[in-house]
């Protein structure tokens, strides 16, 4: 028997597992996710942009900071704060992998220490940290972050705590 086609409605998604799911993003979509924020947020200080592409439960781990952070208004918080410390930060996505839900960022952020961070004062230093990220995806929206960089180069850079050339010439 031969069944009449019919139309698909608009918003009809082949790809949704469930209904009332969204069908998962591709690889590609979850790279974009994490540059967009890394671009938006840190690079221009688009902090409004946080509630469009961080989940309202999102979790950063980070071991730099005493606790994990949760939802959009503490990230805006934290980022704040770098772009604050550093007026012109600049995050530079070196590399990106994604599978399924996780996307894995190398990247380099530069800036110049112009604000206090974290109790130091401003020193006018220009520095460079390299750091990694992986992020998860769901529902388009960055839902959890496990951050690591290199916090200890920083605060070399800044003359925070000696370098370790510094400590074998001491």
């Amino acid at each position: 028997m031969d069944l009449p086609e019919r139309e698909a409605p608009a918003d009809y998604d082949p790809l949704a597992r469930r209904v009332g799911k969204e069908a998962p993003l591709s690889a590609e979509e979850n790279k974009a996710v994490v540059r967009r924020m890394l671009d938006e947020l840190f690079n221009r200080g688009n902090l409004d942009l946080a509630e469009e592409i961080i989940a309202s439960d999102f979790v950063e781990h980070d071991p730099n900071m005493p606790e994990d952070l949760h939802g959009p208004e503490e990230f805006k918080e934290y980022v704040a704060a770098y772009r604050s410390a550093f007026p012109d930060i600049h995050i530079a996505v070196e590399d990106q992998v994604a599978e399924e839900d996780k996307v894995a960022t190398r990247w380099t952020g530069t800036g110049t220490h112009e604000g206090e961070l974290s109790g130091i004062a401003p020193t006018g230093i220009r520095t460079t940290v390299a750091g990694m990220d992986i992020s998860r995806i769901s529902g388009g929206k960055i839902a959890e972050s496990w951050s690591s960089y290199d916090m200890m180069g920083l605060m070399h850079q800044l003359g925070v705590i000696p370098s370790p050339e510094e400590e074998a010439q001491a």
